[in-house]
């Protein structure tokens, strides 16, 4: 069971749109429909009839959902309680960031930051784009990181939340260096045979952005994996796997050091940037400072 496939149950339940409930989640409909299957799975029984327009629940849905409602609510109410009792005289600051945000870029900037703003403790909870956005609207983070791009960016009411863009992060074709000397492995021209392709899920977020850099573009490429982790595509890059879109701040070092280098231009390169969402009307000095100095 995860938690998220209530919150799903829930807003759909609410909606009575598939669409509206994927919108609302901040995730694709697909994504999201699998979502709902996997619960339904879990409960041993359809949960809303898909026949109908609007979708209507199901016996067993119309059953579970005061239960989901209960158990969302005294869960939330529960972490609260907790989360404040933990704070005592010197609060954490709480940041929800995607994973490679996390490891690439904050956790660098979070120890910079510590060396100039006193009494500064933060706490971040790394995962999934949904579940910062969750966390985010929900008021269980004071701010969110999150990659941004202006066809495919997440569904944050900007006029609850002051976004603030921090760095541009290109997402960029790369393989390993000694790779693409062996293979000659390349996007820009021809090649003998289909280069090996390390490719995201098309539903997640980046999976999209490479969907939307590529758009008609042709490529002779042969897709042997797939994952929606950056860390988990990037090992198979640097093993000499394949080639991948990684975001330039995940492979900085390796750029630096020529371990991994492009194997296409300026067309191939997807448009990133690092953004930060927040409501700073609520935040104490401590909080207010870090914001400043994203």
């Amino acid at each position: 069971m995860d938690l998220n496939w209530l919150w799903d149950f829930e807003c759909l339940a609410r909606t009575r749109n598939f669409t509206r409930a994927a919108d609302e989640r901040h995730i694709t409909q697909s994504a999201f429909s699998r979502r709902i299957k996997a619960l339904e799975s879990w409960v041993g029984l359809p949960l809303v009839n898909r026949a109908t327009y609007p979708i209507e629940l199901t016996e067993a849905g119309t059953q579970l959902l005061p239960i989901a409602s209960a158990a969302i609510s005294q869960l939330s109410e529960a972490r609260q309680s907790i989360r404040e009792a933990d704070r005592g005289d010197s609060p954490f600051i709480q940041i929800s960031a995607l994973h490679t945000i996390s490891v690439s870029f904050l956790a660098g900037r979070i120890e910079d930051m510590q060396t100039k703003i006193a009494d500064l403790r933060t706490r971040v909870l790394s995962d999934s784009l949904s579940v910062c956005c969750e966390l985010l609207v929900e008021g269980a983070v004071d701010m969110m990181l999150c990659y941004y791009h202006q066809e495919v960016s997440p569904m944050i009411d900007e006029g609850a939340f002051t976004r603030k863009d921090l760095i541009d992060d290109p997402l960029i074709p790369v393989a390993a260096a000694e790779a693409v000397r062996h293979h000659g492995w390349t996007l820009d021209g021809p090649s003998d045979a289909p280069i090996p392709y390390l490719a995201y899920e098309r539903s997640s977020f980046l999976g999209m952005v490479v969907e939307h850099t590529v758009d008609r573009k042709p490529m002779h490429v042969d897709t042997i994996y797939v994952d929606g982790l950056v860390e988990a595509i990037k090992r198979r890059m640097l093993a000499g796997g394949g080639f991948a879109w990684i975001p330039q701040t995940a492979i900085a070092a390796e750029l630096a050091a020529g371990r991994v280098v492009p194997i296409g231009g300026a067309d191939w390169t997807g448009s990133l940037t690092i953004t930060a969402f927040a409501d700073p009307a609520g935040f104490d000095p401590v909080a207010q400072e870090l914001w400043d100095r994203l």
